[in-house]
């Protein structure tokens, strides 16, 4: 190894170069904004909208109590607005405007062009319930927005303003979109138009909470009030997805931001336009996820797959031949990786086409053809209550017993069979989640009959090895994985 000695500026400029030349790679390595917002920020607009004060008879706020005294952008400032009728201290949350007698109401968001002649594209849940639209242009142009349509379960809503010649953004699949990758949103948080922020795709395939069919974008993009509704940007300049959520603690931005994937949203706008109504593809199954002690008592080398905890009647899939019990695999080509990425999949697809259904039944795997329904206004299950009374019976630590006539009738119970918990005791059955209510259906695969074949089935059960027991409760069907420890 040769070591050289510098001394004096020669010195001095080698460490120079090295300090400074090193940041300019650094520098150099980070993406350019500026050209992209440049050219695409013109097709992003703010939308405001106002809705006639109704008229609400409130209980007035006794003269004895007291509202806190808090900072003005507490979250809590908007709950004391809506219950008392008026703000707690002036000044609001921002992008809003006072609800009390003699206002009315206003919302900020923000969206974007999608077409020359004036269709554009936001969340339905900034202009749900308006009674007008206005659609602010970057250049400061007001338009008067019609809805055309929007959708409930996907959160889009398609407007139409008279405009000739507007720019427009450029539209790309999420499918080409991976996760770590620079993405940036355009929108009007607390109604400062055209605010820039930017991050990272953080993951993709996010189910939230009563979401079940948008499979979100999850990002680290700065979103607040006022962000929802408009798009969110590649680095290539063309939208994939539609900022629609933040997951906080204080109502404020924490690095958690859900975006509408824009091939999904396109789906409905298309929808809309065309038939004036969205429609989604049904199954009618309830599933869960495949726990790792769950695939071991499928057999499946790692747990992936969305279970079958119960098939509605009259579905499709119940014509098709899909039972309980069934663990769906592959959804027309696509692997299922957990329950959560089946509704989408199916909620894309066409009624009345087929599709091909890959399941694993008692450790083999078969192909089943569904013909795709058309998902129903409804389709939650509704589930009754459990009675009482019971006959104990101790081998998986559970008290259970045959359900009466009207019990099933109460619980909308459609299978025959099964038995009801009346107890659980310390063992198995409590360590797998089974509790007193339960109507426990099948075991290991096996429908149970009556009481009778409960006991038979539990006898038989191996020891140390994880086996699927169906469960009915009032929240719906479930399959639990229960272990006998081998020391009984």
């Amino acid at each position: 190894m040769r070591i050289f000695q510098l001394k004096g500026y020669k010195a001095m400029l080698v460490v120079t170069c090295l300090l400074f030349g090193g940041a300019d790679l650094h520098a150099r390595s980070l993406p350019d904004f500026t050209k992209m917002v440049e050219e695409y920020s013109p097709a992003v607009v703010n939308i405001s909208t106002k809705q006639k004060p109704k008229k609400v008879a409130k209980e007035p706020v006794s003269p004895h109590y007291k509202i806190p005294n808090l900072p003005e952008d507490s979250p809590l400032n908007d709950l004391f607005k809506h219950f008392f009728g008026a703000p707690h201290s002036p000044g609001g949350s921002g992008g809003g405007s006072p609800h009390g007698p003699g206002f009315e109401g206003q919302s900020l968001g923000s969206g974007f062009i999608i077409s020359k002649d004036g269709y554009l594209m936001t969340n339905r849940h900034v202009v749900d319930g308006a009674d007008e639209i206005i659609v602010r242009l970057s250049d400061h142009r007001e338009f008067k927005a019609e809805l055309v349509g929007s959708d409930p379960r996907s959160d889009v809503a398609l407007l139409k303003i008279e405009a000739d010649d507007l720019p427009v953004v450029a539209i790309n699949q999420t499918k080409d979109l991976k996760v770590g990758e620079w993405v940036l949103a355009i929108g009007s948080p607390f109604g400062f138009d055209h605010s820039v922020t930017a991050g990272i795709v953080s993951a993709k395939g996010r189910s939230l909470p009563h979401e079940n069919y948008v499979p979100f974008i999850q990002t680290d993009v700065a979103i607040n009030p006022g962000n929802s509704g408009g798009p969110l940007f590649n680095l290539d300049g063309e939208v994939v997805g539609i900022n629609s959520q933040i997951y906080s603690r204080t109502g404020g931005f924490m690095g958690l931001s859900f975006a509408i994937p824009i091939d999904m949203a396109m789906n409905v706008v298309e929808q809309i336009k065309n038939k004036g109504f969205v429609t989604r593809g049904w199954l009618g199954v309830l599933i869960q996820d495949v726990t790792r002690e769950l695939a071991e008592s499928f057999g499946l080398s790692r747990p992936y797959g969305a279970l079958v905890a119960q098939v509605q009647p009259g579905s499709p899939s119940e014509k098709a031949g899909i039972i309980a019990g069934d663990v769906i695999l592959n959804f027309n080509g696509d692997e299922v990786a957990n329950s959560a990425s089946l509704p989408p999949m199916v909620g894309a697809s066409p009624a009345d086409r087929p599709a091909a259904v890959e399941i694993l039944r008692q450790g083999k795997h078969q192909t089943i053809e569904v013909i795709i329904g058309a998902l129903p206004e409804d389709a939650a299950l509704k589930m009754g209550s459990a009675g009482s009374h019971a006959i104990p019976d101790n081998k998986m630590g559970v008290v259970v017993r045959e359900l009466t006539a009207e019990e099933r009738e109460q619980l909308e119970l459609k299978a025959e069979g099964g038995v009801l918990v009346k107890e659980v005791k310390a063992g198995a059955a409590q360590k797998a989640g089974i509790r007193k209510g339960d109507v426990i259906q099948m075991i290991n695969n096996v429908w149970l009959k009556d009481r009778a074949d409960f006991k038979q089935q539990v006898e038989d059960l191996p020891e140390g090895k994880s086996v699927a027991v169906l469960v009915y409760r009032r929240q719906g069907p479930i399959f639990l994985a229960l272990r006998l420890p081998e020391d009984e």
